[in-house]
């Protein structure tokens, strides 16, 4: 018989990211005098892309955000132009993975919008949206983009319903319609065969998008979910809540069997939210706390112990939320592994912050970027609504990000009509529970009266100059 000694030496592990540290930009890369909201809606209110920064704003009346090119760094000037079309507050915002002119928002307003910036950013206010998309009998909380198919949007709403938009028709083609309550957080896997939410109800689920079918759900008693994210190709989820004793913690998943957390973890006992960012090619998971500095970084393994703590960024200024670079934007040359825009509210400020892997060598360094996923969609709407899953499209940084896109956004021609998902007209006669939405809808029918009454002049003065051209014929006596 043979016995296996056991060594008590502690394991330290090697790892090509413990070094990894958070440099924030200095000041004049920063982006001040912002009139960031003062929504305490729990999103992140800022979108960002290898062109342009949005971040939603206060105003007055309406909803509102900033889009900026990124090289215009420095002081924002008041009457800078915004995209305010939105009659309510803007709730969520974000850029087209593939088109990186293209943005969408969600509102108050019940609508999600879709919207395209021109070259260079904005001269003037944009109150146009090139689509307009009613689904919803509730505001619109959440909007995500799906990761590898061009045009399919997925938005939700107060009304507990998750609505697939093919935006190549301008519909809402599907509707997932399993919650009980408000959607707290959407998350895809690598290739969007699969979604998961976390809900009110206090509920993870795992969800088959297409057909709207719940895969696996999880009953948090001990564990409120909060947020959730895919971690890339590894079958996990990742999930930030609280705990019964309301202490911030994170639980990792096996997305195959949500029966029991595989672990959960105390962070702290500090009441903001946490927001969890997972990065696939570095393994790294960042913890942000909203209304605190910290950003913690782990790295996740298969094998136990799974979660390996690497390091704390610290800031005294506390972040609202804060926006990612996609891979594609990052300083490669500097060792530029992820990047964070992070709203200080108090001081009107949008702050880079940039983590980085200490290297010595000038060299494009291979081992910490691996091929990623680029900006060509790898499936058309048809196709991933008909069936097929395939993995994105992934790119090398070595030659930098110089690629301009192929695809080309072109906004379907829409007539009013019902809007008809799942046998259910989803703007039939819903009755306002709320004075906010009896406003609301005011307002859009107002909206809606204006549109029609200049429609109408305008075909008067059209039959006038017909009328006039019909009697200049018969007047004409060249004509006789």
């Amino acid at each position: 018989m043979t016995v296996t000694k056991m060594s008590w030496r502690p394991q330290y592990r090697s790892s090509k990211f413990r070094n990894v540290y958070g440099k924030v930009a200095n000041r004049e890369h920063c982006f001040d005098g912002i009139p960031i909201t003062k929504n305490v809606h729990d999103n992140h209110f800022c979108a960002v892309n290898a062109r342009f920064l949005a971040i939603v704003t206060e105003s007055a009346g309406g909803g509102s955000f900033l889009v900026i090119p990124l090289e215009q760094t420095g002081r924002i000037e008041p009457n800078y132009p915004k995209v305010c079309g939105h009659q309510g507050n803007v709730l969520d915002i974000k850029w087209n993975p593939f088109i990186d002119n293209i943005i969408a928002s969600c509102s108050e307003d019940t609508s999600v919008r879709i919207w395209e910036i021109p070259e260079g950013g904005l001269k003037r206010n944009m109150t146009e949206a090139i689509l307009e998309l009613y689904g919803h009998s509730r505001r619109v909380g959440l909007v995500e983009w799906h990761p590898t198919t061009n045009n399919i949007l997925f938005s939700a709403g107060y009304d507990y319903k998750v609505l697939i938009w093919n935006l190549d028709i301008g519909e809402p083609v599907k509707m997932i319609d399993c919650h009980t309550d408000v959607i707290l957080c959407m998350s895809f896997n690598t290739d969007g065969s699969l979604l998961s939410t976390t809900c009110k109800d206090k509920k993870l689920r795992v969800i088959e998008p297409r057909s709207g079918r719940v895969l696996q759900e999880a009953s948090c008693k001990n564990h409120r979910v909060n947020r959730v994210v895919f971690l890339g190709n590894m079958k996990r989820l990742l999930t930030t809540g609280v705990s019964r004793w309301n202490t911030r913690q994170i639980a990792l998943w096996d997305q195959e069997d949500l029966a029991m957390p595989l672990i959960e973890e105390e962070i702290d006992g500090l009441s903001g939210l946490l927001f969890p960012f997972y990065d696939a090619d570095t393994h790294m998971l960042y913890l942000a706390g909203k209304g605190d500095g910290n950003i913690r970084y782990y790295e996740i393994g298969s094998e136990k112990p799974y979660l390996s703590y690497l390091m704390e960024f610290r800031s005294p200024a506390p972040q609202k939320g804060l926006g990612v670079m996609p891979k594609h934007g990052l300083d490669v040359s500097a060792c530029e592994v992820f990047r964070f825009y992070k709203l200080v509210t108090l001081k009107g400020l949008i702050e880079p912050i940039s983590m980085i892997v200490p290297r010595r060598s000038e060299s494009y360094q291979e081992d910490i970027y691996p091929m990623t996923p680029g900006t060509e969609p790898a499936l058309t709407p048809d196709e991933w609504l008909g069936g097929i899953n395939r993995d994105p499209v992934l790119m090398s940084l070595k030659e930098g990000y110089k690629k301009s896109p192929k695809v080309v956004f072109k906004a379907p021609i829409k007539e009013k009509k019902s809007v008809v998902v799942n046998g259910i007209d989803l703007l039939e006669n819903v009755p306002p529970r709320t004075e906010n939405e009896l406003l609301r809808m005011f307002f859009r029918q107002q909206d809606e009266i204006r549109r029609l009454k200049e429609e109408l002049s305008q075909k008067d003065i059209r039959i006038r100059q017909l009328q006039l051209e019909l009697k200049n014929l018969r007047n004409n006596p060249k004509n006789n």
